[in-house]
């Protein structure tokens, strides 16, 4: 990058709606900051619904268009929809393949995704997202010698320069997402399919757990991480 480039962002989510709901606004923050901040959604969200007269395809389709939503408000630099099916998702070589090839596209110096290692019961996808996510990002996006067919096609290994894991079990980082409330809900509420049309009440309860959050840090609303220094 030169100086006058923004820095550049890799957010990978396993699902569209839950980086929103975990990172929305330090993804607000980084955005507004003039930060290069590209979203990876690996899987089509075509199983998030109790409504059984719901089509899964036309659910997907449905996601997708509320996640372009998302990146609207927040003004994101690009969407990438790996679109796997939703809990479907696997520590395998093909989906590492399709995580190392973004990092490689697009040559974040911070990658973003869920924690793996939340003890309790949880979606699959998520913990196969992060797993999945961190063994791409070392070393096989660093090595030339993993997927050799990418140098072929002109796209050159890099080496992500930290890792922040959103919904960690062990936080030991956290932004001031304060000035960006607003458009973190906007962001959020794009997502109508899963979370509903947009209140007061759901605002007042999200500030509610933002401020309990930002009370461990000594500011008014917060996000927390855990963060990852692979730079040397």
């Amino acid at each position: 990058m030169t100086e006058n480039e923004p820095e550049s962002i890799l957010v990978v989510t396993p699902h569209p709606d839950d980086s929103e709901s975990a990172a929305g606004g330090t993804i607000a923050k980084w955005c507004a900051e003039g930060k290069k901040v590209v979203l990876v959604v690996c899987t089509n969200g075509d199983k998030g619904t109790s409504d059984r007269s719901i089509k899964p395809a036309d659910l997907a389709a449905t996601r997708e268009v509320e996640t372009l939503n998302a990146a609207k408000a927040y003004g994101l630099a690009g969407v990438v929809f790996l679109r796997m099916k939703d809990q479907s998702l696997e520590d395998n070589d093909e989906f590492r393949e399709k995580i190392v090839r973004q990092i490689r596209i697009h040559k974040p110096r911070l990658l973003l995704t869920i924690d793996p290692n939340r003890p309790y019961i949880r979606h699959r996808d998520h913990s196969m997202t992060g797993r999945v996510t961190l063994d791409a990002v070392f070393p096989y996006a660093r090595d030339h010698v993993a997927y050799p067919e990418h140098l072929a096609e002109g796209i050159e290994p890099h080496k992500v320069q930290e890792v922040w894991l959103f919904r960690p079990e062990h936080p030991d980082h956290h932004v001031d997402v304060t000035e960006y409330f607003e458009t973190r809900q906007n962001a959020f509420h794009s997502h109508v399919s899963q979370v509903g049309e947009r209140s007061a009440e759901r605002d007042e309860r999200t500030r509610k757990r933002l401020a309990d959050t930002g009370k461990n840090y000594g500011v008014e609303l917060a996000e927390q991480f855990m963060r990852i220094d692979i730079g040397r």
